[in-house]
């Protein structure tokens, strides 16, 4: 399962909650990619074009995801943009709360 959550604000916060994300995903008996949370342990996201490497990285690594699971009342441009690969390449989209609960809510920019 793909996380798609908030990262740039934060970005200690939003990495911690991208693990806790992982956890919830892992009790489920899934297996969670969270790329924002690995590729910035080497990739520095204030720098733009490091940005749009550990971007571009993640997209391929969605294209090869079997749902995108988004986290959170609030979409960043980042993650609209891996919303927008999903819904183009029909793979299924989970939204959830902060508290990992599902959703209705489909959040907006």
């Amino acid at each position: 399962m793909y996380v798609c959550s908030p990262l740039r604000g934060d970005i200690e916060t939003n990495i911690r909650r991208a693990h806790g994300y992982c956890r919830f995903i892992i009790q489920r008996g899934e297996l969670p990619l969270a790329p924002h949370a690995i590729f910035t342990a080497f990739l520095d996201d204030t720098i733009p074009q490091e940005r749009r490497l550990g971007m571009a990285l993640g997209i391929e690594l969605l294209k090869r995801s079997d749902e995108l699971w988004v986290f959170g009342k609030r979409i960043t441009e980042g993650m609209r943009s891996e919303i927008e690969v999903a819904e183009e390449r029909n793979i299924p989209i989970v939204y959830f709360d902060e508290r990992c609960e599902k959703s209705t809510f489909h959040a907006e920019p």
